[in-house]
């Protein structure tokens, strides 16, 4: 049972082992679409894990009065409340960085990883482990957004956080929606070869 992991495993987990984007493949759309710089990738991460943490809390707190059959329909009701709040919240009081990526905002009630980790998570274990687990899963999608748009902004427009890091435009291509498959396919295969590495040098110790 996943409840024997302390919270640091649960969080690590999340960040590394089963990171949404990297290693579980999991909510593509957005990791393509908008993680054109690091900014559009903190933001939406926040999202994402207010979002995954008040779901999972949520679930895992009612998981004995829901009916098997209606399991699905409840998790993405409980989903769209939570962000229906994060929305609302970002229109809010950050109505520049909403009006950029709004759209994506209202997605996440499709996003694969929230609905999968209530399935697989949230409705079997403690509040405690689910509360810590969404971190996880939240920080590891941030994580992963955060690194695609590191490289997509610096190559794509030399800039860093809207500031100018190299002084010139290097290749217009990482901006471009296209740039973004290739980007996680490179970072995908970029996490696995440390992987290997890793698994190699501890079995020689």
């Amino acid at each position: 049972m996943a409840t024997d992991k302390s919270n640091i495993q649960l969080i690590t987990n999340g960040i590394l082992n089963e990171n949404p984007i990297f290693r579980l493949v999991l909510s593509m759309c957005p990791a393509v679409g908008i993680s054109t710089t690091v900014m559009n990738g903190i933001m939406l991460g926040v999202a994402v894990l207010f979002v995954q943490v008040f779901s999972s809390v949520t679930i895992s707190i009612f998981k004995n009065v829901i009916h098997p059959r209606i399991r699905i329909p409840t998790y993405t009701l409980t989903i769209a409340t939570w962000v229906t709040v994060i929305d609302l919240l970002l229109a809010a009081y950050l109505p520049e960085a909403y009006g950029k990526m709004g759209i994506f905002v209202k997605l996440i009630v499709a996003f694969a990883i929230i609905t999968m980790r209530l399935e697989m998570f949230a409705c079997k274990e403690s509040v405690q482990a689910s509360f810590w687990d969404g971190i996880g899963m939240g920080l590891g999608f941030m994580f992963g957004m955060m690194a695609i748009g590191f490289v997509r902004e610096l190559l794509g427009m030399g800039t860093l956080l809207g500031y100018d890091i190299l002084g010139f435009q290097p290749l217009l291509f990482f901006v471009l929606h296209c740039a973004g498959f290739f980007v996680v396919g490179l970072m995908m295969a970029f996490f696995n070869y440390v992987e290997i590495i890793y698994k190699k040098t501890k079995q020689g110790a």
